[in-house]
């Protein structure tokens, strides 16, 4: 091939990859999470008046639409905020809700941001009055969090921002080595200890 035919290839190859780019499928954001819950109706009226989140939408059928199923359901909506929504099934013909015997109860949970430290006070104040166990502030360098469950048995967690750009810049470009070496050791990396040992705040910019 000459020199004018390697140039037509290399442009062919560099048109097609960027094509492939403009084409590939990208996600917009999530559209829902959803997760079972005990009762319907319960968990509207509790996630309403704790996280003041709104009911934004109710589904229910006696078929699963994707499977088939004949199992009925009710599939609730609510508001999570700036267009976030959190679903919820109820399915009063299966056997009672239960977790992963495996896995941790700390592990798997839905964290919601809120606005500021004060106001993750105030809910921490309005839950423990109705006899709910809340768990924080805990203080992660950049949030700050407290830590409940719903009446379905799923952990929440509240969190506040409390980072700054510098801490958000030097843990940008440790996370790959993080990765890597956890990858080969199992073993918590130590790149980021000044979140944990109280050497963390770094300052304002």
């Amino acid at each position: 091939m000459d020199n004018i035919g390697r140039a037509k290839a290399a442009a062919n190859f560099t048109r097609q990859n960027r094509d492939l780019k403009e084409t590939a499928m990208k996600i917009q954001r999530i559209h829902h999470v959803a997760y079972r819950c005990k009762n319907a109706k319960e968990t509207v009226e509790w996630y309403g008046k704790y996280l003041n989140m709104g009911f934004v939408l109710a589904i229910a059928e006696n078929e699963v639409p994707s499977t088939k199923e004949p199992d009925p359901y009710m599939h609730i909506f609510l508001d999570a905020g700036n267009g976030n929504v959190l679903a919820f099934f109820e399915l009063p013909t299966k056997p009672p809700m239960g977790r992963d015997p495996n896995t941790p109860a700390w592990t798997q949970h839905l964290a919601f941001e809120v606005d500021s430290v004060d106001a993750l006070m105030e809910t921490k104040a309005k839950l423990e009055a109705d006899g709910i166990d809340v768990v924080g502030p805990t203080d992660h360098t950049i949030f700050k969090s407290i830590y409940f469950f719903d009446p379905s048995g799923h952990r929440l967690e509240l969190a506040a921002n409390t980072g700054t750009p510098k801490m958000a810049k030097m843990l940008d470009e440790v996370k790959w080595d993080m990765l890597n070496e956890w990858e080969q050791t199992k073993k918590a990396p130590t790149h980021a200890r000044w979140m944990h040992d109280g050497s963390g705040r770094v300052g304002p910019h």
